[in-house]
C-alpha cells in the first residue's frame, strides 16, 4: 500500500471519492429499508440525522488519500463517535475503507478493475490495520459481539486484518467479504442495484426516487437471502431465518418495480421488526457498500 496518508490521488478522484461515500450514506436513510433507521422512521434509539453526522464526521478520514485501510477505520469510527455519540456506522466503515483503498489504487474505471485493485488491498492489509481496527470495534461498542477462541477483539491482535476477518468469516457476513473478495457485494448486490435504477429511470421516475428504489431493492435481495449476521448474533440464526421469509415477498414484489413505500403493510412491517428489535443491520451495511461502488464505477 502507499504510505501513510500522503497525496496519492488526484484531486477529482479525492472529490468523487468523497462525494459517492456520502451519497451511498444518505441513501441508508432516504430509502426504507425495513428493521433499519430511515428518514421515515427511527428506530433502536437512534434517527436518520445521527446516521447524517456520522457520515460527513466519517467522510475525510475514510477517503484520506494513502491512508493505510486500518487507519481509515479507525479515524472514521473515532469521528462518527463524535459526532453521533453512538456506533451508527461501523459496519459501513468496515465495508467501504477497503473499497476506497481499492479505488485510489486501480489502474482503469469499472468494476472489474476495481475488484482487482480490491484483492489486492486485502492481501496486503498489515497486522497495524487490524490493531486499527480492533481499536475502532472496541471504540464502537458494537452489540452481541461475544467472545472468540481466537483473536478476540479484546485482545490486542498478532495477525494480519484479513486473517482475523477469516477467523470471523463464519458468524460474520462483512469479515466474510475480507475473505471473498467482497462477493455478495459485487455479485448479488450491485447486479441488484444497477438493474433496478435503470428500471425506475426508464419508468419516468426522477433521479433521486430512482436511487432509493435501487437501494431498497438491492436491500430485500440481501435480507431475503442471506441470514443477517446482526440478528444472529443478538437473537439467534432461527430468528434470522425467520426473517429471511418475511422478506421474500416483498423481494418478489420489488423485483416486478411495484411501489412497495405506497403500502401501509410495508411500513408496517418495519414498525414490527423494530417493535421486535430485530435490525437487519448487516444487510444495510452491505447495500451502503453497494451504492458506494455503483457510484465509484458509474
Amino acid at each position: 500500500m502507499r504510505g501513510r496518508c500522503a497525496a496519492a490521488a488526484g484531486v477529482s478522484d479525492d472529490s468523487r471519492a468523497r462525494a459517492a461515500f456520502l451519497r451511498a450514506c444518505r441513501l441508508d436513510v432516504q430509502a426504507r429499508k425495513p428493521g433499519n433507521v430511515s428518514l421515515a422512521s427511527p428506530g433502536h434509539g437512534m434517527d436518520a440525522a445521527q446516521f447524517l453526522a456520522s457520515a460527513t464526521a466519517a467522510a475525510d478520514a475514510i477517503t484520506a488519500p494513502g491512508c493505510p485501510v486500518g487507519e481509515r477505520i479507525e479515524a472514521a469510527v473515532r469521528a462518527s463517535w463524535q459526532a453521533a455519540g453512538c456506533n451508527t456506522n461501523l459496519g459501513i466503515v468496515l465495508l467501504c475503507a477497503p473499497l476506497l483503498a481499492a479505488f485510489e489504487q486501480r489502474d482503469r474505471e469499472g468494476a472489474d478493475a476495481l475488484r482487482v485493485a480490491l484483492a489486492s488491498v486485502l492481501q496486503s492489509l498489515t497486522v497495524d490495520d487490524a490493531r486499527a481496527t480492533y481499536r475502532a470495534i472496541a471504540l464502537a461498542q458494537p452489540g452481541g459481539l461475544g467472545h472468540a477462541p481466537r483473536q478476540d477483539v479484546a485482545d490486542p491482535p498478532t495477525v494480519d486484518l484479513r486473517s482475523a476477518m477469516a477467523l470471523a468469516a463464519e458468524r460474520d457476513r462483512i469479515a466474510w467479504q475480507y475473505t471473498h473478495a467482497f462477493a455478495d457485494v459485487f455479485e448479488l448486490g450491485l447486479p441488484a442495484f444497477l438493474t433496478a435504477h435503470a428500471t425506475a429511470l426508464a419508468t419516468g421516475e426522477a433521479l433521486q426516487a430512482a436511487d432509493a428504489r435501487a437501494m431498497q431493492v438491492t436491500f430485500l435481495e440481501f435480507v431475503a437471502a442471506l441470514p443477517d449476521s446482526h440478528i444472529v448474533r443478538k437473537h439467534g440464526a432461527a430468528m434470522a431465518q425467520c426473517v429471511i421469509g418475511e422478506a421474500a415477498q416483498w423481494r418478489t414484489r420489488a423485483r416486478r418495480g411495484e411501489p412497495l413505500d405506497s403500502d401501509p403493510a410495508f411500513a408496517r412491517w418495519d414498525e414490527d421488526l423494530k417493535a421486535r428489535r430485530l435490525n437487519p443491520g448487516t444487510s444495510a451495511d452491505l447495500c451502503v457498500a453497494v451504492a458506494l461502488l455503483a457510484a465509484l464505477v458509474a
